[in-house]
């Protein structure tokens, strides 16, 4: 008896010594601010907290992922369109420098950079590791630290030092080795480690740190001591002069450097407190003497909306707008510290619990903050809906925002695999919104309960999702699978709707629809005289759900009235039982965002240049299209010509629908009018019905497209008596197939297209390369070749003709500023299409068949060759070889260039009379191309 109970007390020990352990990491470091390197030499006493035995041991080496332009966060930087790091210096790059890697005993141990990844190692134990035993690995090497510009981690131009990730670290071992690249993410993943750091820095730095610090000076030198318990990387600041400050909260000490313009030392500590004592009683008891609060933090994750604007016109007060920046980046930091769960996989969970709580505390003590903040007080700002909105509403909107635009991902999707608008935004406000909805619908506070539950039980333990589920199904009294099974783990959007009312003497019959396949629950609202006077949650249910309650004087069926619920559209969320319509009709001045009690059209002045034959044109756009994309949108603006003393405008009605998630995914059908000039005094109308399938990888991510459009345009000219036009009006039927691949190193492009008309039928072929080299060197390739099938149109002057280098464009696809020009500025604007030739030589038109090769190489920066080789074939006449060459100077590329040809047919036209004449530029003037620009890389 006494040897079992002394084999069970060994047993309970065991486990408790295991359960409570952690890995020992002591480093030795010395900066070098000159060289920008810091020399560490670095023990490990890495404890086997697993059930297998060990024979390898992985770490991450973070500092080695910006080594070069291959690495995972290279080509990170390129998929995000990122250029600084491509064309960076060798010497703001950075690297790991190992030297040597040693057991306790002194020996090498072999290590190799794990699966071809530069920031990840794998170190071969000498012997076998067997569970609860521990290994000592000792690593000496130099970091050479990266400029701070690409990531927020490394030096600055200022030589300060931002540290973060800048020594070798074990990685996570669960079953098996969880290792990650890094990319940018902010989604470290280490486990938890007692550290001991003595870091040698100039005697001009001093060093900030989130754990215990002491320091001392010798002659040349600042030596720190830092050391802490259940950490998993140590944030280092070194700066020559320190922008932190320390706020002695109830609970710990804060340090922080995020700003509070205005805001003197004891309101700062007041607003510290205030959150950290909301924080206490939401989560539990902390556990920790100092927390580390950075700006950098808070740059890489701010408070989006209104609260960016520059503190001159911010809507916000300084107290609000440091408040809610503390609140977001505190909260941030201790749910980062405090849980160790896989960010790369399982982000949502705190995601979730960070915007929850945030939404509470606004709604604790600040419930009647709009979104728009003093905006919704300001004459003629106040009557836009978006500035009346709740300032909670936001969430909801980033997250709509994704699901319109049929970009949403998950919420299990891992964290590499997100948008960066999703990662950064609509997911993280989608978890959040999760969670609130769920709260809503078990209406006991039990998420709020879950919370702190599971903040006191896996405090400094490994934990995911399957943890948070079992905590809330447990005290939850209704079944919430529809939770974890649609809501996080699929995208499946929600939208429900009425699809009838019928009033039954005393009773009220109603068909309501779910307008997607999810089972998720719904509540429904009775009002009366603007009061609610029922409140029913129904379960979920596929397609139609009906039920009956009663009438009880009811007015008004609501749909979430609290909107509570993360619908992709609320419009259809109301019945009116008193009136004719569901909705009042709402008339706006300029965009807004949607409000979906209302049906609402816009008007927007409109004063735009379009071509030299209009001039300035003035008008008005009627329109339904909100700041959030809609799937149905209709568009009326009628102009006025200064110039032409004529009429136009446009009218467009679009309808965009999805189809699946991925594949072909959605289409659009559209019907287009528009009248312009396309001379002096002569006009153009057109009419275009079209229909486009559009297709995407499973991997949102990936920047593959293909299109597929058919179109017929019908195009009806105003005759010119001086010029008499053969055919001045004609339809075309074209089909086009698209396909395009590309990112900021690399782009390939495909493009078919097939025209039929009355007196003529077409088909061409355009393909396009573009190649970044890691030189810098960047060489572009375009090839183009059409044939006419039929032509009959040898009377119209080579209207319908194959271009060398400017098509006559009938089907007014390009925004010509003077499409009928043969002289003059505007007659020199170049547009890349068909042939793709810059300069104008003899023969310009072919009405058989043409081909072509554009090529360009970069020269410096954005200055490039360009050169061009072509084939022309008329009808009765030999082929005409054609060539031109120059340089191009691309001051924004593919929107701004100008072309400067050299040599061509036409001989050496440097030399020749009229040079200005034979330069050729292309200018985008259209706002959405170049928003364009910038907003590639959100979305």
């Amino acid at each position: 008896m006494n040897k079992k109970m002394a084999f069970c007390w060994m047993v309970f020990f065991a486990f408790i010594i295991k359960a409570n352990s952690q890995h020992t990491v002591s480093i030795k470091a010395k900066l070098d601010a000159d060289n920008r390197t810091i020399s560490i030499v670095q023990k490990v006493e890495y404890l086997n907290q697993s059930n297998d035995t060990l024979s390898e041991i992985h770490f991450h080496d973070w500092a080695n992922s910006y080594s070069n332009k291959k690495t995972p966060l290279a080509i990170r930087f390129g998929e995000d369109y990122k250029r600084n790091f491509h064309f960076a210096h060798e010497d703001e790059r950075g690297y790991t420098s190992i030297g040597a890697v040693r057991d306790s005993n002194k020996k090498l141990l072999d290590w190799v950079r794990y699966n071809n990844a530069e920031d990840i190692l794998k170190v071969y134990l000498n012997k076998p590791l067997l569970p609860t035993e521990s290994v000592q690995i000792e690593f000496n090497y130099c970091v050479k630290l990266p400029h701070e510009k690409f990531t927020g981690n490394g030096f600055t131009h200022d030589n300060d030092f931002y540290l973060r990730s800048w020594f070798i670290v074990p990685a996570v071992y669960s079953n098996r080795w969880e290792t990650y690249s890094n990319k940018d993410l902010m989604d470290f993943y280490a486990p938890l480690a007692s550290y001991e750091v003595d870091f040698e820095i100039p005697k001009s730095y001093t060093l900030t740190s989130g754990l215990k610090q002491t320091s001392f000076t010798n002659n040349n030198f600042n030596e720190v001591h830092l050391e802490g318990e259940n950490y998993r990387d140590i944030r280092v600041y070194i700066q020559k002069a320190t922008d932190y400050y320390t706020l002695k909260t109830n609970h710990f000490d804060m340090v922080t450097n995020i700003v509070g313009p205005s805001i003197g030392a004891s309101k700062k500590l007041e607003i510290a407190n205030k959150i950290v004592n909301y924080l206490e009683g939401h989560l539990g008891a902390f556990q920790m003497d100092r927390l580390l609060v950075s700006n950098i933090d808070e740059r890489k994750n701010p408070i989006y909306g209104f609260n960016q604007l520059p503190e001159a016109i911010r809507p916000f007060s300084n107290d609000f707008q440091y408040e809610m920046q503390l609140l977001k980046t505190t909260t941030n930091e201790i749910l980062e510290r405090v849980f160790i769960i896989n960010p790369r996989e399982e982000k949502w969970i705190t995601d979730g619990i960070l915007i929850y709580l945030m939404m509470d505390y606004i709604d604790e003590y600040y419930p009647e903050m709009k979104l728009g903040g003093n905006f919704s007080k300001i004459f003629g700002l106040k009557w836009f809906h978006a500035v009346n909105l709740d300032f909670n509403d936001q969430y909801y909107l980033g997250y709509k925002n994704m699901a319109r635009r049929f970009k949403d991902q998950s919420l299990s999707t891992p964290r590499d695999s997100l948008l960066k608008f999703n990662y950064n935004i609509a997911n993280t406000y989608k978890a959040g919104l999760g969670f609130r909805y769920l709260d809503d619908y078990l209406n006991d506070n039990t998420i709020g309960n879950s919370i702190k539950t599971f903040y006191s039980s896996y405090k400094f333990k490994l934990s995911g999702t399957k943890d948070i589920k079992s905590i809330i199904e447990s005290s939850s009294k209704k079944n919430i699978n529809w939770f974890f099974n649609d809501y996080i783990n699929s995208n499946e959007k929600i939208d429900f709707g009425f699809k009838s009312v019928k009033e039954d003497n005393d009773s009220l019959q109603i068909t309501l629809k779910n307008r997607r396949h999810n089972l998720m629950p719904v509540s429904l609202y009775v009002l009366k005289n603007d009061t609610v006077i029922n409140k029913i949650w129904l379960e979920g249910f596929l397609d139609e759900k009906r039920i009956a309650i009663p009438k009880n004087g009811a007015e008004l069926l609501i749909i979430d009235y609290d909107e509570n619920i993360p619908e992709v559209k609320r419009s259809n969320n109301y019945w009116n039982l008193k009136g004719v319509f569901n909705k009042p009709l709402q008339l706006r001045l300029l965009k807004d965002v949607e409000d979906p009690s209302k049906n609402q059209t816009f008007f927007m002045p409109v004063f735009e240049f379009n071509n030299i034959y209009d001039g300035l044109t003035l008008g008005g756009k009627l329109y339904n299209k909100t700041i959030i994309k809609k799937n149905f949108i209709y568009k009326f603006t009628p102009t006025y010509g200064f110039k032409s003393n004529a009429l136009l405008g446009s009218i467009l009605l679009s309808s965009t629908s999805q189809i699946k998630e991925a594949g072909w995914y959605a289409y659009n059908i559209e019907i287009s009018g528009n009248r312009t000039s396309y001379a002096p005094n002569l006009f153009a109308n057109s009419i275009t019905p079209s229909i486009q399938l559009n297709y995407r990888s499973k991997d949102l991510r990936s920047n593959l497209f293909q299109n597929i459009s058919l179109r017929s345009v019908s195009i009806f000219r105003d005759k010119d008596p001086l010029v008499p036009l053969e055919t001045p009006d004609y339809s075309v039927l074209n089909a086009t197939y698209r396909y395009s691949n590309s990112n900021f190193s690399n782009s390939i492009g495909f493009k078919a297209d097939y025209e039929l008309s009355k007196n003529f039928s077409k088909v061409s072929f355009t393909t396009s390369y573009r190649r970044l080299f890691d030189n810098n060197r960047q060489v572009s390739l375009r090839m183009y070749a059409g044939t006419f099938l039929k032509n009959k149109t040898q009377n119209d002057d080579g209207y319908f003709d194959f271009a060398l280098d400017r098509p006559s464009d009938y089907l007014f696809d390009y925004n010509y500023l003077g499409r009928s020009e043969d002289t003059g500025l505007v007659s020199q604007e170049y547009i890349t299409a068909e042939g793709g030739f810059k300069s104008i030589l003899d023969t310009r038109f072919a009405n058989q068949w043409l081909a072509s090769v554009n090529a360009e190489v970069s020269i410096w920066n954005w200055i490039h060759a360009y050169g061009d080789i072509g084939y022309l074939k008329n009808k009765r006449i030999n082929p005409y070889f054609a060539y031109d060459s120059g340089v191009k100077l691309s001051l924004v590329d593919d929107y701004f260039e100008l072309y400067l040809p050299i040599a061509s047919n036409n001989g050496f036209e440097l030399g020749q009379d009229k040079y200005g004449d034979k330069i050729r530029f292309k200018v985008t003037l259209d706002i959405k191309t170049l928003i364009g620009l910038f907003t590639r890389r959100w979305y």
